[in-house]
C-alpha cells in the first residue's frame, strides 16, 4: 500500500461523517430558525391582544365614568 493510497482512503473515509455532519448542521439550523420566527410572531399576536385588552378595558372605564 503506497502513502497515496493511504491519504486517499484517509480523505474517502472522512466523507460520511462530514456530509452526516452538515446534514445535522442544516437541520439545527432550520429547526432553530423556525424558533426563533414562531416566537417573533407569537410575541407579536400578544402585544396585538394586550392592546386590544386595555382599549377595550378604556373602553369600559369611559363608559362607567359617563353612567356616575
Amino acid at each position: 500500500m503506497t502513502a497515496w493510497d493511504w491519504i486517499s482512503n484517509a480523505l474517502l473515509s472522512l466523507i460520511p461523517p462530514v456530509l452526516v455532519g452538515l446534514v445535522f448542521w442544516v437541520i439545527m439550523r432550520s429547526i432553530l430558525r423556525a424558533d426563533s420566527k414562531e416566537r417573533a410572531v407569537y410575541a407579536e399576536i400578544e402585544a396585538e391582544l394586550r392592546a386590544k385588552r386595555e382599549a377595550e378595558s378604556a373602553a369600559a372605564a369611559e363608559n362607567s365614568k359617563k353612567d356616575a
